[in-house]
């Protein structure tokens, strides 16, 4: 689907009857931008109840400074992003420059060198952030361009913000829909990217995302996991979320490969009301786990 000549195109809007602009101030916003993409989901907190949710595709940008002028149109024609009371705003990114750190070795004044063992970093545009993965017990370390950064800091200067990373809502959200005694492989698929993760127990066994260009890719990657985790192909439980349904060529097309999938569920910690049922329940999984990121 094709973005309008404005930078960005709205795929899909649910509001609950029971969302009250007057009651701003008691919800938490969740934001989530991408590179191609942006998601909206307000949850009043109070109850934990998913109120309204909004689905967008962006343009083409050959730039960070094209992105963000889509982010700010998007933001200027909206009718509550731009809101200074909320109860909370949280704010996650989908980059590649990040690392996991474990609690127990990070060091704050490091926190460039951990993102430079696999990232470029520009200190002149960038800044690094860090966010707590309280199941994993781990340090997620990030990159965010300045002017995004300063953007939203300008915004949202009047409320609690919160900026996190894609890959730590992801894990915060596995680990939490993991079950005691199971140990399958879980995938995320996003629109340009594949995701992988394996849990035992509490822990995070194993997280990484990987660039996706050609379905071939798909299949590539997740028996290459799947080898270095010693798992079965034909055996092995795979849980998948995201952009993938049961009668996409994609999805026929992997179980020939992987034999034993199943769709992962929503998350039980947020409540959905009848409207939601039009979203499929495997669907925006990331953007539902930002909720469960604490300060």
């Amino acid at each position: 689907m094709q973005a309008t000549a404005q930078g960005f195109k709205l795929i899909k809007k649910i509001k609950d009857d029971r969302f009250d602009e007057e009651k701003l101030h008691q919800y938490s916003l969740l934001v989530q931008f991408g590179v191609r993409d942006l998601q909206v989901a307000i949850v009043d907190s109070e109850d934990s109840r998913l109120l309204f949710f909004e689905d967008y595709v962006l343009g083409d940008s050959s730039s960070h400074s094209e992105l963000i002028t889509q982010y700010q149109q998007l933001f200027d024609s909206h009718p509550v992003l731009h809101a200074g009371f909320w109860n909370e705003v949280r704010i996650s990114v989908k980059n590649t420059k990040f690392a996991q750190v474990p609690a127990s070795l990070f060091i704050p004044e490091a926190a460039a060198e951990y993102l430079r063992f696999n990232a470029q970093l520009d200190p002149e545009k960038e800044d690094i952030l860090m966010c707590r993965n309280h199941r994993s017990d781990a340090v997620t370390v990030f990159a965010i361009q300045k002017e995004l950064n300063d953007w939203l800091k300008g915004i949202y200067k009047n409320t609690r913000l919160n900026l996190v990373h894609q890959s730590a809502a992801l894990i915060e959200g596995v680990l939490e829909y993991a079950k005691a005694g199971q140990h399958p492989l879980y995938i995320y698929v996003d629109r340009f990217k594949l995701h992988i993760l394996a849990v035992s127990g509490d822990k995070l066994l194993y997280y990484n995302q990987f660039l996706i260009k050609q379905f071939s890719d798909y299949v590539k990657y997740i028996m290459l996991v799947m080898k270095g985790l010693g798992m079965d192909q034909n055996t092995s439980e795979v849980i998948l979320w995201g952009y993938i349904g049961k009668n996409s060529p994609h999805y026929q097309e992997f179980v020939k490969y992987v034999r034993n999938v199943g769709f992962g569920g929503r998350p039980t910690y947020l409540k959905f009301g009848y409207l939601f049922d039009e979203v499929q329940e495997h669907h925006f999984f990331d953007l539902f786990s930002v909720y469960l990121l604490e300060p």
